[in-house]
């Protein structure tokens, strides 16, 4: 049986303030807490249904309704787990980079997270006001990325000035991603879903590119910010394929 202190403790790690106070965070599904345990990402605790006893044969077995109390899903996946945060390491020197400046949705980070993952970007920097990357539902939108993807906050204007490294705003006024030559090494710089990229973060940019819209009604709104991201890290990769 799970104790009323375990419950206040893992229901308190919604919140920042007590992720950051406790350094813990919570993780729910066979894949994603799998993942963290493969990444050597340290398990604090792990709770799980009976059904489910052999996959986490450590883990504390708890009731259906144990589990709905701590979990933060509307059906909850049978298991929950909570991990250690990682201790950050130094930001990378080479290869390629996403940055984000002000991104404040958590459906959108963890599938930038994923993204990074998928295309092999392997170290994401976020500006400070940039959503927690352990935000219970930001962990489930990266469907275990985030346990591959080393990700940093710290001051975006720092790091774009210290880092040896070519940035690339993606602005609406930038040149065609589909014309411009693409280095393989690289810093691109997507910014908050309703303001875009900061003026303060454009001037640390000496590169600037875009999305060219090609509907003819030119009426569509522009594109999410994870949708950006997807498309902008194809053709860099593209690039460095041809």
């Amino acid at each position: 049986m799970i104790s009323k202190s375990e419950i206040k403790l893992i229901t308190s790690l919604r919140q920042k303030k007590y992720r950051l106070q406790y350094g813990l965070f919570v993780a729910e599904g066979v894949k994603i807490i799998q993942d963290f345990l493969d990444s050597g990402v340290f398990p604090h605790s792990i709770y799980t249904v009976e059904t489910l006893r052999s996959v986490f044969p450590e883990a504390e077995v708890v009731s259906e309704n144990e589990l709905k109390k701590i979990s933060n899903l509307k059906v909850p996946s049978g298991c929950l787990a909570v991990f250690k945060i990682p201790t950050l390491q130094e930001p990378p020197v080479k290869g390629l980079v996403v940055a984000l400046d002000g991104v404040r949705d958590p459906g959108n980070l963890g599938t930038i997270i994923r993204l990074c993952d998928w295309f092999g970007v392997l170290f994401l920097f976020c500006s400070e006001d940039t959503v927690d990357c352990y935000n219970p539902k930001v962990v489930q939108a990266s469907m275990g990325s985030i346990a591959r993807v080393k990700v940093q906050y710290g001051v975006l204007q720092t790091y774009l000035k210290s880092a040896p490294l070519p940035a690339f705003a993606a602005v609406m006024e930038g040149s065609s991603v589909y014309t411009e030559v693409m280095p393989a090494e690289a810093i691109l710089v997507l910014g908050n879903e309703a303001n875009g990229i900061s003026e303060a973060i454009k001037n640390f940019c000496k590169n600037t590119i875009s999305i060219p819209a090609f509907g003819k009604s030119k009426t569509a709104e522009s594109l999410n910010v994870a949708m950006a991201t997807a498309i902008l890290l194809s053709e860099f990769r593209r690039a460095t394929e041809m």
